[in-house]
């Protein structure tokens, strides 16, 4: 599990996004704070492993207290200000999201963290490919991978299918998995490669013609 800490000033604020978080799955919230000095309190006893984190604290910005967590921390404020949101990502944040923002815009952000972390794990000697593909993952949701006139839900859906099987699929294992026609999958499935987020190889059966197959860069 990804133990997250919440720091906001308000106490409404920050059970709404204790809600959101609980229910994206691989993360439990360990504790919240209302302001800096609570949140060093609460960072030393509980050791999370990602915090979220207001700029508009009472006592001191946000902004002055992120470079001394030393934990990985996605900023969520309503300051919108080009000098905040690089003061931020200069500190040391991973993401900024601006309030007031959606249960799906926070739930795709963390997902990303979680495929980010679970890529540099601390047990792993990594390549530059295997760094580029976890900047990738960081930051795949935070805009829409699809083209125009196509569907972001059905990006989504195709998405999903690929990075929980467990071996690669063809566009008509996909169409059949999700109740779509093939040519359809197809065009997700290419768009989807010509992004990055999928990898396109052939697979060459025992008879006839070879197809291709994807498979989830990240999984």
């Amino acid at each position: 599990m990804i133990r997250t800490l919440i720091v906001d000033d308000d106490f409404r604020v920050a059970g709404v996004h204790a809600g959101f978080v609980e229910e994206v799955p691989g993360f439990a919230v360990v504790g919240t704070a209302h302001t800096a000095a609570e949140a060093r309190a609460r960072v030393r006893e509980l050791s999370p492993d990602l915090i979220l984190l207001d700029v508009y604290l009472p006592d001191e910005s946000g902004l002055v207290l992120l470079p001394e967590l030393q934990t990985d921390t996605i900023v969520l404020s309503a300051a919108t200000d080009g000098k905040s949101i690089r003061r931020a990502i200069g500190a040391g944040a991973l993401n900024y999201l601006i309030k007031p923002f959606t249960t799906r815009q926070l739930s795709e952000r963390l997902r990303s963290y979680a495929r980010y972390r679970g890529l540099l794990t601390d047990d792993r000697v990594l390549n530059q490919d295997d760094v580029d593909r976890a900047f990738r993952a960081l930051h795949e949701q935070d805009r829409a991978l699809t083209p125009k006139g196509q569907s972001s839900a059905t990006s989504r859906l195709v998405s999903d299918q690929l990075r929980n099987a467990a071996q690669p699929l063809s566009a008509a294992e996909v169409a059949n998995e999700l109740g779509m026609a093939r040519a359809t999958a197809q065009r997700y499935l290419t768009a989807l490669a010509e992004s990055g987020s999928v990898e396109m190889r052939l697979r060459y059966g025992a008879t006839g013609r070879p197809e291709h197959e994807y498979s989830w860069k990240d999984a």
